[in-house]
């Protein structure tokens, strides 16, 4: 997709004819759920509309991830987008076309809970972007623990270009992922990077051909799933807390999610499946 200047500039909100669900977002499946076993799959689920988030579709995607918060089975989640076009293209800018003041800062309210409680799930939970991933698109795949892309993925933030400033995050986040410089440039330009780009600065972890995406993605969240759930989670915990603490600072808190995990049930039974050269049973989390 190509940006530039004056009356060719790109434009955030031709995503072409609204997806029909558009019509009683209160019957559609907005978003898909999959949990099979210790893996659950999250969908963004408008393919014609780019998978454009709808005030519904956020109050869903809270809802699953408070699920998966809870469900003491599931080890990790998987977010991705349907078809092969866009993980996402962030807020529905059509809706909001109808939405008085009040309605727009109420959606605000609500999307920016969902990101919260995306940010704050103590269990893994990482983004598979395939396609385009714009303005909140962008900020939901930032907000996971990590990113796996398709080789024609593009991560953009255009808020600025229709004369905002990027709410969902990415001013924390894309520094943090990106060099700062690189992730300002983004932010004031609205000009969006390659997978080739992300991957080379370190936003995205792996490339992967479109249709060899999702195998991948379950390959990973496979050998998540089969390590001690306890541990995974701890270590999890320790990389957020320690981000930007002083160094001994962090280190205590590695140290506590450490001593936990060594007085954990789980730790007998690893040590035991190495030394019986057999596959460890580990527990799933008393919540």
């Amino acid at each position: 997709m190509t940006h530039t200047t004056g009356t060719d500039r790109w434009k955030p909100l031709d995503f072409g004819p609204p997806a029909p669900d558009d019509t009683d977002p209160a019957k559609s499946v907005l978003l898909d759920y999959a949990a099979g076993g210790a893996v659950a799959v999250i969908t963004l689920n408008r393919p014609p509309a780019d998978n454009a988030i709808t005030t519904e579709m956020g109050a869903r995607l809270t809802e699953v991830l408070e699920t998966i918060a809870v469900e003491p089975a599931i080890r990790v989640a998987i977010i991705t987008g349907a078809g092969s076009r866009a993980f996402s293209v962030g807020s529905d800018l059509r809706q909001r076309k109808s939405m008085t003041k009040q309605q727009w800062l109420r959606q605000r309210q609500d999307f920016d809970r969902t990101l919260y409680t995306l940010r704050q799930l103590r269990k893994p939970i990482f983004a598979a972007v395939n396609g385009i991933a714009y303005g909140g698109g962008s900020e939901i795949a930032q907000s996971t623990d990590f990113i796996i892309a398709s080789d024609n993925a593009t991560f953009g933030q255009p808020e600025a270009m229709i004369g905002l400033a990027a709410g969902g995050g990415s001013p924390a986040l894309l520094p943090r992922v990106l060099p700062p410089g690189r992730a300002l440039q983004m932010l004031m330009t609205g000009d969006p990077i390659t997978a080739q780009e992300a991957y080379r600065l370190g936003m995205v972890n792996e490339l992967h051909p479109p249709d060899e995406l999702l195998p991948a993605a379950h390959r990973i969240a496979a050998k998540i799933a089969g390590n001690s759930p306890t541990a995974v989670q701890a270590v999890k915990r320790a990389v957020q807390m320690g981000a930007g603490q002083p160094i001994e600072h962090a280190i205590s808190i590695m140290m506590e999610a450490h001593w936990r995990s060594a007085v954990h049930p789980d730790r007998i039974e690893g040590i035991g499946a190495f030394n019986d050269n057999r596959d460890p049973q580990f527990q799933d989390p008393d919540y």
